[in-house]
């Protein structure tokens, strides 16, 4: 009877992790797509993000319920506890990116026949390349519990907040020269910062795995490779 329980205990958490790496793929999927849109101009790309965002809703709705029903009828301890903790904390980070992304594709509608400078788009391009590749490191990290993955994950933040300073400061000089460009700017900037928060979202995932791992909550503090693998 208790093989079965833990079997069956086993499966309910399997299914969960599963679950959760299927919304990861679409919020993966919308990230990238919001920002090609952004830059492409594309609004049938853009329209589709908004309409996947839906959905993405209901995946949080769904994987909490599971969560929930873990913890009720489990009644999990230590890293059992900390694996559904974890769950819930990145299904959190996920649907705050997808929030993100959904935003970036009105700024897309918003902004399809504006005359932004091609340089402008090509800082953006590259901030939302680096994202979407941090993005995918930290659900991959997450998967495999890899703790040297999650800390590249931590480290590459600093990537991305550096490429949105970069896109500020051009944006702002480029007001200074052309103000009648400003309404337009200020927009990228605000898809700029919708992009840099999905890579505080990603930090996020990746200290979750550091947590579920080592039951250790590194938010905040100043890490050491050599303190945090040990």
């Amino acid at each position: 009877m208790a093989k079965h329980i833990s079997e069956q205990y086993d499966l309910e958490l399997a299914q969960v992790r599963e679950r959760l790496m299927e919304m990861g793929g679409i919020v993966e999927s919308q990230v990238n797509n919001s920002c090609t849109a952004l830059v492409t101009h594309d609004l049938d790309m853009a329209e589709e993000v908004r309409d996947v965002e839906a959905n993405l809703n209901q995946f949080e709705v769904e994987l909490d319920d599971l969560c929930v029903s873990i913890i009720a009828k489990r009644q999990p301890t230590a890293r059992d506890l900390r694996t559904v903790v974890s769950v819930m904390k990145v299904i959190t980070d996920l649907e705050r990116i997808g929030d993100e992304a959904d935003r970036i594709a009105r700024m897309a509608l918003d902004l399809a026949n504006s005359e932004i400078p091609t340089d402008h788009y090509a800082d953006f391009r590259s901030l939302h390349t680096n994202a979407v590749k941090m993005l995918k490191r930290a659900l991959d990290a997450f998967a495999r519990l890899d703790i040297e993955m999650a800390l590249r994950v931590i480290e590459d933040d600093e990537l991305i907040d550096n490429g949105y300073d970069r896109i500020l400061r051009l944006c702002s000089e480029q007001m200074q020269s052309n103000p009648t460009e400003v309404e337009r700017l200020l927009r990228l900037m605000w898809s700029a910062r919708d992009v840099e928060r999905i890579g505080d979202h990603a930090k996020n995932i990746g200290e979750y795995v550091i947590y579920l791992v080592k039951g250790r909550d590194v938010r905040h503090t100043p890490l050491s490779d050599a303190d945090i693998l040990a």
